[in-house]
């Protein structure tokens, strides 16, 4: 390229003639060529450049080759700006355009754990492409990584649940529940969108990508607990809890006691016989209780034991006053375990009807131990009453209730109506005091103003 673009030797000389006369040293008078190409390119491409415009237009020019040049000669910035040119038109072809294929990769690959038996386990994929890839789980057991085979949700006696969306990425997630020894192997997420890779005549690890997770089942250790509490009355007696790990085949490290969760203060310490102490036990001291024992190079294990008792809410509104047209809130929250099934219902004419949400104006919203009740738009006509949230779960129920008020749209005005009436009454007690004078406190105008001097 650059020697076809480079000038000449200085006192070159050939013939301006064209043709063959030109190439051949035909007659005619010679001199210096500022525009030919050297001697020793083939045939094809020898020919002169003529002087072309310093911008040619769409098919004008002798061609690529050309370059723009002042009086027939090439001017020496014009060499770099050609050069550029042409590295750009070929770097364009070669640029995928928007619209080209992406091969897979992966954004999230599987992570390797370590459970126990009876418990679950979740492996996550992400993957990215153009178009998105498609995701398939895989298994091997252990000790033989060579024989995969395929993972379908629902496999297992409905033990394993493959979810997998595909938008800009593909995502998929893996679960397998109540764990066995069987369940340990190696699991393999696959990502392709090769448009041959469910081609059986390919080969499946050049068409597709993997990203591998080791999952070890360990056999749980035996606990052994106390039975449930059931909590009747409030107060009821002192309870104790108890939990005793009596097969084990690893290290204890520590072991406490957990409510719904959260650790119970001053519950840890290293022991496999394990009690805590509920004194005088109400309904918020009902819930989940763990015993948790954590091992020096295995998975922590932990027992449950439930103390139920009835629902007893702990917080309400007893009223509500809001104005037509207004919206309107009610709540109810509790405590009991296990968590209540929550009803509202209204009363009229003594007794408690279901809440018709006929108009879309009420909405509900139901949480573990909480709920609330709002409806928007009141209209005075049919919103005022009682309103009644029931609790209810296994061991017992209680209910409350909510009284609504609705005020016209004239009750912001009703403290300026008042005002207003007094200050009118007021002065019509006035003018009738005035008018009701008494008449000799009224002057007479037939007396004279003052003494009046007689002459002698």
């Amino acid at each position: 390229m650059l020697s076809l673009l480079s000038r000449p030797r200085p006192g070159a000389k050939v013939s301006r003639g064209l043709g063959a006369a030109a190439v051949g040293g035909g007659r005619g008078r010679t001199e210096p060529c500022h525009g030919c190409l050297p001697r020793s390119l083939p045939r094809s491409l020898a020919r002169p450049l003529p002087p072309s415009p310093p911008f040619p237009g769409p098919g004008s020019g002798p061609g690529p080759f050309a370059v723009p040049s002042s009086a027939g000669r090439m001017s020496g910035s014009s060499l770099p700006s050609a050069l550029a040119l042409s590295l750009l038109l070929v770097s364009g072809s070669l640029l995928p355009g928007p619209g080209a294929a992406q091969n897979a990769g992966f954004v999230k690959s599987p992570m390797s754990e370590t459970k126990l038996t009876g418990d679950a386990f979740e492996l996550y994929c992400d993957v990215v492409g153009s178009p998105t890839p498609e995701i398939q789980w895989w298994y091997a057991e252990v000790n033989r990584a060579e024989s995969f085979r395929q993972l379908w949700d629902g496999a297992r006696k409905r033990r394993v649940t493959v979810n997998t969306a595909y938008g800009a990425n593909g995502v998929s997630v893996l679960r397998i529940t109540r764990l066995t020894l069987e369940d340990s192997g190696t699991y393999e997420c696959r990502a392709s969108n090769d448009p041959k890779r469910n081609d059986l005549r390919q080969n499946p690890s050049i068409t597709w990508i993997r990203a591998q997770a080791t999952i070890s089942v360990l056999q749980k250790p035996r606990i052994v607990t106390s039975e449930e509490v059931i909590i009747r009355e409030s107060p009821a007696p002192s309870v104790t809890l108890q939990c005793n790990l009596t097969s084990n085949s690893h290290t204890l490290t520590y072991s406490y006691w957990t409510k719904n969760g959260v650790e119970l203060t001053a519950t840890r310490k290293n022991a496999s016989n394990m009690e805590y102490r509920i004194n005088k036990p109400r309904a918020e001291d009902s819930g989940e209780y763990h015993c948790v024992y954590q091992f020096l190079s295995a998975p922590k294990a932990n027992a449950t034991i439930e103390v139920k008792a009835a629902p007893d809410i702990t917080g309400h509104k007893r009223s509500e006053n809001k104005n037509e047209g207004q919206d309107a809130m009610m709540y109810c929250k509790s405590v009991g375990y296990p968590h209540p099934e929550w009803t509202w219902h209204k009363k009229e004419n003594g007794m408690l009807v279901d809440i018709v949400n006929t108009s879309g104006r009420f909405i509900i919203i139901n949480r573990e131990n909480y709920t609330e009740l709002s409806i928007t738009n009141l209209q005075i006509t049919e919103d005022p009453g009682e309103y009644e949230c029931n609790a209810t779960n296994s061991i017992g129920s209680v209910s409350v209730v909510t009284i609504l008020r609705v005020r016209s749209h004239l009750a912001p005005l009703w403290p300026f109506l008042g005002i207003l009436a007094e200050i009118i009454i007021l002065v019509v007690i006035i003018v009738v005091y005035e008018k009701r004078k008494r008449p000799d406190e009224v002057p007479d105008d037939d007396e004279p103003a003052g003494p009046i001097s007689l002459g002698s």
